[in-house]
């Protein structure tokens, strides 16, 4: 049986991907988080194995939401080779997401 290594940190996890990663900051109080929650699931089945798809609670994690400046919620965030490619506030339909990611990735 084989596991994968877990990187220790959210900026190591960005750097050894070798996947594009897409970033959902959310909240559990959040209501137009979790109305954009199934879009994010279907982005992440939709590019399973061509995107990395990860949730990040800021309430979990300030110091992460707080390094990116996240000031409104849901923020979804693009990276590619540890790097900002695009970035959104706002609850967007699976539509307008999966045309974005796929323009970028």
């Amino acid at each position: 049986m084989s596991t994968e290594t877990l990187p220790t940190s959210f900026d190591e996890l960005l750097r050894t991907s070798t996947l594009p990663v897409f970033v959902d900051f959310w909240a559990e109080w959040c209501g137009p988080c979790h109305a954009v929650a199934p879009a994010v699931k279907k982005l992440a089945e939709t590019f399973k194995g061509k995107l990395r798809v990860i949730k990040v609670n800021i309430d979990e994690k300030p110091q992460i939401a707080s390094h990116y400046g996240i000031q409104s919620i849901p923020t979804m965030i693009l990276f590619r080779n540890a790097e900002i490619v695009w970035r959104v506030s706002g609850a967007l339909p699976f539509e307008q997401l999966e045309r974005e990611v796929r323009t970028r990735i």
